[in-house]
């Protein structure tokens, strides 16, 4: 999940808790302060019967114009004495000029007359329907935390979008980065510190791996070329002394294993150092190619040494592969797919080569299916095959991932199925914009 993405789960979720705990306030100080003006008027409206009924004077009617009532009962002292003077509450009570209940505010309260009475008094009047104001609260706090939650998202992905540009900036500089070549300086000045200390530390850490890099180029050369003229040597010599007539026939065996491992231990060595080279990107004769063309070339050269184990090669042109790429890799590619093809074939099988216009696949017979897992890895050899390094199928992989190829293996209908197809390549970064989007 993208940061943007994270900062607005966790800005929805924390403003969720805000404001649920905001609206249980709100709605208690509301009912407190609608409660507080509703008991006043009824303590003034009580203190205006009680006056009247001290002085002996005419009671006011049970029910008022504005729905006001009362009710005044005389009751026992003990009574009296077990009752609060003054009780609040909540009820419904009926009006009779409207003829129904409605919720209402109650006022009771006990005072004494002159002659020592006790006399209960009970005043209501109506008040808001608290259910209803509790849904109003929840409708509005619903819509407003929908408006906050929309204007929140815009504001913060404007936000981060706008101070996060120097981090997308580095990060398209860094893809589009190519150690060993000659890349685009990186050009993303910022205010913020953060960012410039981040700039400044890839800066750094490029430096030392283009330093690396050249020190790992020139150490492979040398490696290479110092083992290259040892092992010559030793197979010159190898076979000087092969040519000697007085050698036994146990001795010239023993000579011809030595040569072969030597051999052996060459094509390792090249083998390694193509690898290495692959890696390193050192291959820069890019040019436009026909691989059908390239095929068609290649097996033909290669047709006497299928001869040679009856192997039936079958070239099915169903359209026409072009690609972009090194030309020195693409012909290690198909060279190394048709060995492979060969050494880990069947006594009179069959290669068939399928060419389409976004890919080719070399199929051959074989005995069973390899480990699809680690068919690629280096010195993996499914079958132990003389003559063999391990290294052919490794050597692919590596040139399809430098050339964006996509490279899978398969068993099919007795066939070992080697596909290989051209990838459309993408980035997949934000654009850096005042916007979000």
């Amino acid at each position: 999940m993208k940061l943007i993405y994270h900062i607005l789960v966790r800005i929805s979720l924390a403003l969720t808790l805000v404001l649920t705990i905001w609206a249980v306030f709100f709605y208690v100080a509301m009912i407190n302060e609608v409660n507080d003006e509703v008991d006043d008027s009824l303590e003034d409206y009580s203190e205006a019967i009680i006056t009247r009924a001290l002085a002996g004077e005419e009671l006011p009617s049970r029910s008022s114009g504005s729905n006001n009532q009362y009710y005044l009962t005389e009751v026992s002292a003990s009574y009296a004495e077990r009752r609060h003077r003054i009780v609040y509450a909540d009820s419904m009570v009926y009006i009779v000029e409207k003829r129904e209940t409605e919720p209402a505010r109650i006022l009771t309260t006990i005072f004494r007359d002159h002659h020592g009475g006790y006399h209960e008094l009970t005043v209501s009047t109506p008040t808001i329907e608290k259910e209803d104001l509790k849904l109003a609260i929840q409708t509005w706090i619903i819509l407003l935390y929908v408006a906050l939650l929309l204007f929140i998202i815009l504001i913060s992905a404007w936000v981060f979008y706008r101070n996060m540009t120097p981090l997308y900036t580095l990060l398209r500089w860094l893809d589009n980065y190519k150690t060993g070549k000659e890349n685009e300086p990186l050009k993303n000045d910022t205010r913020i510190t953060e960012f410039r200390k981040l700039n400044e530390a890839t800066l750094r850490y490029v430096e030392r791996v283009e330093r690396a890099f050249e020190q790992q180029k020139q150490f492979i050369g040398n490696a290479s070329h110092e083992m290259q003229t040892p092992l010559a040597i030793c197979l010159n010599r190898l076979e000087m002394l092969m040519e000697d007539e007085a050698l036994t026939e146990r001795e010239l065996g023993e000579l011809v294993k030595l040569h072969q491992t030597l051999e052996h231990i060459t094509k390792l060595n090249k083998s390694l150092l193509l690898l290495s080279k692959i890696d390193n990107g050192q291959f820069t004769d890019v040019k436009t190619l026909d691989l059908n063309e390239m095929l068609r070339r290649y097996i033909k050269d290669y047709e006497e040494v299928y001869d040679y184990r009856r192997i039936d090669v079958e070239l099915v042109e169903q359209g026409r592969f072009v690609l972009t790429m090194s030309e020195t890799l693409a012909v290690v590619m198909l060279t190394n797919l048709l060995k492979n093809a060969f050494v880990h074939n069947v006594e009179g099988g069959r290669i068939r080569v399928v060419v389409s216009r976004g890919g080719m696949t070399f199929r051959n017979t074989g005995e069973g299916a390899l480990d699809k897992e680690h068919v690629f890895e280096r010195f993996y050899q499914g079958a132990k095959r003389e003559g063999s390094t391990g290294l052919g199928l490794a050597i692919v992989d590596s040139i399809c991932r430098l050339g964006h190829l996509s490279l899978r293996y398969y068993f099919e209908d007795g066939e070992h199925c080697f596909e290989v197809r051209d990838t459309p390549r993408f980035v997949n970064l934000p654009e850096a914009s005042g916007a979000p989007g």
